[in-house]
């Protein structure tokens, strides 16, 4: 079939198609969404940045950032988290992958009727936990109830406002030839836990959500004077994805090292027994940074020194490439392409 404006199979049907999950995925049907629909009509010069946050005027000579994101995990409680702490550290991160300072957030609820009120308390209270322990305060809010079977228990809404330095730029945008690639630890970790609830897969060692304010390992990172070019947390579509989406916004391409990909076992496991590559699952504590080749030893250094990062491994590099290809060498010495997530492999995992 051939393919249409920026590789897509065809465009968009807004006449007669309809949204399906595979929109919601993270993944190619999504950007084709954002870039066919809200883009064109949307479209303005901080939108056209394409990352995680918008990165705005400001008054004097910093810079503010602002990001927003939509929880609707399913289920709301998992290992190691729920859906409170997880809008909270979302949308801290994509702040603080902005190289921005996260100050303040908002917090919108759509709750259905009848929800239990010590569900909706529990909720709360862990955003509330979530936030103090970060240090980024939720300021304001708003709340909607819908007719009971028109929702699905909760859905919240979070904004973060940050601050920047002038000088500050970080975007998936400025990832060149010669930059090292390294990820702050083990993949797949969250969508995992998620995916094992549903499931109801037992394993001797459970696996747990990764779900974490990645802010203060990102002021290590910066601290250690490495010359950080994109820094990206790895959300819905995983590694693999969010790759993609850097190598065409920057025009290159990356050639991963599967040996050094860190896969916890029971994730490894639970993949295999569920068909799933890790490459896809999504992870709420993690990070991608592309950085200098030079400084990338004193990256990594300065990553496993957090406790965030102690399992941060380099695990490929960025070249000249005008497909733009991710591509990676496999534990056997041959290569594949690592393409964009296709349809939805885990839906309601964040």
């Amino acid at each position: 079939m051939p393919e249409g404006r920026k590789g897509y199979a065809r465009p968009l049907d807004i006449r007669h198609g309809q949204v399906d999950m595979a929109h919601g995925s993270g993944g190619r049907a999504m950007a084709q969404l954002i870039e066919e629909l809200f883009v064109r009509h949307l479209g303005n010069e901080y939108l056209a940045q394409g990352d995680d946050g918008a990165l705005l005027p400001g008054p004097g000579a910093g810079r503010l950032v602002l990001a927003t994101d939509s929880h609707v995990v399913s289920p709301l409680f998992f290992p190691g988290g729920d859906i409170g702490c997880l809008s909270v550290h979302g949308t801290i991160n994509d702040v603080a992958v902005m190289g921005a300072k996260p100050l303040w957030l908002s917090a919108g609820f759509i709750i259905e009727e009848g929800f239990k009120l010590g569900e909706l308390a529990r909720i709360v209270q862990s955003m509330a936990a979530a936030a103090k322990a970060a240090g980024v305060p939720i300021v304001t809010g708003d709340t909607k109830v819908v007719e009971h079977g028109k929702g699905d228990g909760v859905f919240i809404t979070t904004t973060g406002v940050g601050v920047v330095a002038a000088d500050m730029e970080l975007s998936g945008r400025a990832a060149i030839p010669g930059d090292t690639i390294l990820v702050s630890g083990t993949l797949g970790d969250h969508g995992m836990a998620i995916m094992a609830v549903r499931e109801s897969l037992g394993f001797v060692s459970p696996i747990i959500s990764d779900t974490a304010a990645l802010h203060g390992l990102i002021a290590a990172m910066r601290a250690s004077g490495a010359e950080l070019h994109v820094l990206r947390d790895p959300t819905r579509g995983g590694l693999a994805t969010t790759l993609n989406e850097i190598a065409r916004q920057s025009g290159v391409g990356m050639m991963l090292q599967e040996k050094a990909l860190p896969v916890n076992p029971a994730v490894a496991a639970a993949c295999e027994f569920l068909g799933l590559d890790p490459l896809y699952v999504a992870n709420e504590g993690k990070l991608v940074a592309i950085c200098n080749e030079r400084d990338a030893n004193m990256l990594l250094s300065a990553m496993r020194a957090h406790p965030l990062g102690k399992k941060a491994a380099i695990i490929g590099s960025v070249h000249a490439d005008p497909h733009h290809f991710v591509q990676m060498t496999t534990g056997f010495g041959g290569r594949r392409i690592v393409d964009w997530l296709s349809g939805d492999q885990l839906p309601r995992i964040c």
